[in-house]
């Protein structure tokens, strides 16, 4: 396994450039903010982006929680890559997230500076700190299209082309939780299908309605109504509604959500 580093400053755009990076060396995974990501999906881990503060961030980041750091270090015995790319803002850590997860001495460190120009990074400063947006190397799912201000095409916020222009990005940026509790917004008829499509697959959910979105302080609020069959056990299904929702948002959008709340009603 060949472990590569991937080096610069916060706000220079490293996750951003990370996946030119992987398709001209070969990379297989990345290791960014807290998460393991594998072509198009986050395979473990939780994002460092969607903490309420700045401090668990950084904990989230160098994996200083127990879960998420054996989920993570599992994920990766499972499927054994060739090749990870770890992000950080100094080689210091990404040594460190390195040794925390147990991974072979890094082959090589590429700094930002050796990859972009000035002018690129200059850009990304802005974003990051005039903006205060950040990217995730994964794409938007085109069940995001309803997403505003927590997620956004990441071209057309660089570079003010439309995705169409320019075919798949593979980034995402949004505005992590710690720095941004703001109103958002959500289509209904997106958060409606994402819910729907989480729902499915559960014995004994017969329909999902009334679908809310809002914020907590630990993300994203989720509200529901769920018609359940008669027959059920309420709490049991209901509880594997809340994480099966909850896991496969999280999953499509790089972000912890903070509540699932069910109404359960019998089915009509």
């Amino acid at each position: 396994m060949k472990i590569y580093g991937l080096v610069g400053k916060s706000g220079t755009g490293k996750s951003y450039k990370a996946i030119d990076i992987c398709r001209e060396k070969g990379i297989e995974t990345i290791i960014d903010d807290g998460l393991f990501i594998s072509g198009n999906q986050i395979l473990a881990g939780v994002s460092a982006k969607g903490q309420p503060t700045k401090v668990g961030a950084i904990k989230t980041a160098l994996f200083k929680f127990e879960g998420p750091r054996e989920a993570v270090t599992e994920k990766i015995k499972e499927i054994n890559p060739n090749s990870i790319l770890i992000i950080g803002t100094s080689d210091k850590m990404v040594q460190q997230i390195s040794d925390t997860l147990g991974l072979p001495a890094i082959s090589e460190m590429i700094h930002i500076e050796e990859v972009t120009s000035a002018e690129e990074r200059e850009t990304a400063r802005h974003y990051r700190r005039d903006v205060g947006v950040h990217t995730i190397p994964v794409p938007t799912f085109e069940i995001k299209k309803g997403f505003y201000g927590y997620i956004q095409s990441a071209y057309s916020s660089f570079t003010g082309k439309d995705r169409k222009e320019v075919g798949d990005d593979s980034k995402t940026v949004v505005r992590p939780t710690y720095s941004y509790l703001g109103e958002y917004k959500l289509s209904a008829a997106a958060m409606k299908e994402l819910v729907e499509y989480s729902a499915r697959g559960i014995r004994g959910v017969r329909e999902i309605e009334k679908i809310n979105m809002g914020n907590s302080n630990m993300g994203p609020k989720i509200e529901l109504i769920a018609y359940l069959e008669y027959g059920v056990s309420i709490p049991e299904v209901g509880r594997q509604l809340q994480q099966q929702i909850a896991s496969r948002v999280n999953l499509m959008t790089a972000l912890n959500v903070g509540e699932v709340n069910i109404e359960v009603r019998t089915a009509r």
